[in-house]
């Protein structure tokens, strides 16, 4: 019978795998990691990558309670990759404002006619959703936010062992106030082209009152376009600084989230 090399037991191997599994389901939630345009076969890579390189640094200490029947193996990986998936919740909700402050700007420019595939994951969006998602993923990137969620990684294994992780009242709270905050970072986001579309719909209207010959429809469409990309481009810095932020205040959310978590457990 062959060694389980480099674990030389079958209870560390049943470790390693749960490791994998906290590993695996945060890095499945991370936009950047969890879109369709990067290969199924680079994720699974660099999972594995990411899990060796840290399962030496962890000095994990088993439960003593772990039970090695395959339905308690696969509620605690479960719970694994539920841990995982709780903490990209963070970051995928940045990402959902931005996308929902793109298909603002999009239907007030006009330009809900030209949905395209979204190549993160697959379906159909606004062309202005995927351009605002794109620059978000390019500062998440520069920022090394994703550096934090590794560095959070680690720290998860010293907060949370491994199935010690329950849900509570708190944890659903503050998951529900993540969701609601979507629509509130959306609209900061699209707040200057709301604001410069709806003054030029006030003008188009007064302007159609007094010149009633005139093909206001016509003439709307192109400016409204137009002017949406002005101040789109005048405004970036704002969106940048917005989302800087946002960012920012993810290693406080996290923090926030751990504490919830190792409560509930």
């Amino acid at each position: 019978m062959f060694p389980l090399l480099p674990f030389p037991t079958p209870r560390e191997v049943i470790i390693f795998a749960l490791v994998l599994s906290r590993v695996a389901g945060i890095f499945s939630a991370i936009p950047v990691f969890s879109g369709r345009a990067l290969p199924a076969r680079i994720k699974i890579i660099v999972v594995l990558m990411i899990t060796l390189c840290c399962y030496p640094a962890l000095h994990i200490i088993p439960p003593a309670t772990i039970e090695y029947d395959a339905i308690s193996l696969g509620l605690l990986i479960f719970r694994e990759i539920l841990i995982g998936l709780t903490l990209g919740f963070i970051t995928r909700i940045i990402f959902s404002a931005v996308e929902f402050s793109g298909q603002i700007i999009g239907m007030q420019m006009g330009l809900t006619i030209s949905s395209i595939i979204d190549p993160s994951f697959g379906n159909q969006t606004q062309i202005m959703s995927v351009m605002q998602s794109l620059l978000a993923t390019l500062l998440f990137l520069s920022l090394n936010i994703h550096h934090l969620f590794i560095s959070s990684l680690v720290d998860s294994f010293r907060i949370l062992p491994l199935g010690s992780w329950r849900i509570s009242d708190e944890i659903v709270s503050f998951l529900i106030k993540g969701t609601a905050d979507i629509m509130i970072l959306g609209v900061r986001i699209a707040a200057p082209v709301m604001v410069a579309l709806l003054l030029s719909s006030v003008v188009l209207g007064i302007m159609a009152r007094a010149f009633p010959q005139m093909n206001i429809f016509m003439v709307s469409m192109p400016l409204n376009i137009g002017l949406g990309l002005i101040v789109l481009g005048l405004t970036v810095t704002i969106f940048f600084n917005v989302l800087q932020v946002a960012f920012g205040n993810i290693k406080i959310q996290t923090d926030i989230l751990f504490r919830l978590m190792a409560k509930g457990g």
